[in-house]
């Protein structure tokens, strides 16, 4: 989970979204609309009897707060809150297993803040089925052979891998920019990332509080999508000031057209 604002509960529910599938949480910065949801939800996995641990990564500020919090409003919680402290100042891999990794990406807001690229890992090739039966290979060899084996026939034939494989498929990457202002250098970062979320709270015409108050205008994002090359960008934590966000839309299509606007609940094919 990346942020974890209030009605965090609500969201997953409406989702259908079963609580024990999350194991961590990704905070930005310690801005309420960020992270005011954490504590009622880890509140809440307690009561439901959850025994997994639930690992934090946050701004080392959050750590002492965090714990005061569970102490305060929880009671045999039952499971372990393992609270990792993140440098918000610097680009690190923070977290990875067999499946993703989860890179920092230093921001720019009115407090330490970073954004997160979450990179997919290599994959494994595709089995040709269809070689597979022809040369009756048993299901036992199928990692064998996604790990690049050869295969040698009964009757001592040779099949190379190639044979025996179609390539994989492309990793994914998804990055996650939140509150912050326009760093022209930031699309160093974001290089072929397939979808870049990137905030828009403004736009054109309020230029001057997207730089007051350290966050950017849509055409602003567009620019660090364009130069980054990513496959498509989402806007979204829009000022309240506009009733109809498409005039954000319209601002960041000038610059890069793959643009959409995200609502709640949207699904996304990253």
């Amino acid at each position: 989970m990346l942020d974890c604002a209030e009605g965090t509960q609500m969201q997953l529910r409406r989702c259908r979204v079963r609580f024990t599938k999350l194991s961590h949480v990704f905070i930005t910065h310690l801005h309420g609309d960020h992270c005011f949801g954490l504590i009622g939800m880890i509140s809440t996995f307690g009561l439901l009897g959850r025994t997994a641990t639930l690992h934090v990564h946050a701004p080392k500020e959050l750590g002492p707060e965090l714990e005061r919090q569970i102490a305060f409003f929880t009671h045999d919680l039952g499971f372990a809150v393992e609270f990792h402290p993140v440098d918000t100042t610097s680009k690190a891999v923070i977290y990875e297993d067999r499946s993703v990794a989860v890179e920092t990406i230093p921001l720019q807001h009115r407090m330490p803040c970073c954004g997160y690229l979450i990179r997919e890992k290599s994959l494994l090739p595709h089995i040709r089925r269809e070689m597979l039966d022809f040369y009756h290979i048993p299901v036992s060899q199928v990692n064998n052979i996604k790990n690049g084996a050869d295969w040698t026939t009964p009757e001592g034939e040779f099949v190379a891998n190639s044979r025996l494989v179609k390539p994989a498929d492309q990793p994914r990457s998804y990055a996650y920019c939140s509150d912050t202002r326009y760093i022209p250098t930031l699309h160093e970062q974001l290089q072929g990332v397939n979808t870049l979320y990137h905030e828009s709270t403004y736009g054109d015409d309020m230029l001057p509080n997207a730089e007051k108050y350290c966050h950017s205008t849509a055409r602003q994002a567009a620019m660090v999508a364009r130069d980054a090359g990513v496959g498509k960008l989402l806007l979204g934590h829009y000022s309240s000031r506009y009733e109809d966000e498409s005039v954000l839309l319209q601002q960041a299509k000038e610059i890069f057209e793959n643009t959409y606007l995200t609502n709640e609940m949207d699904v996304i094919d990253v």
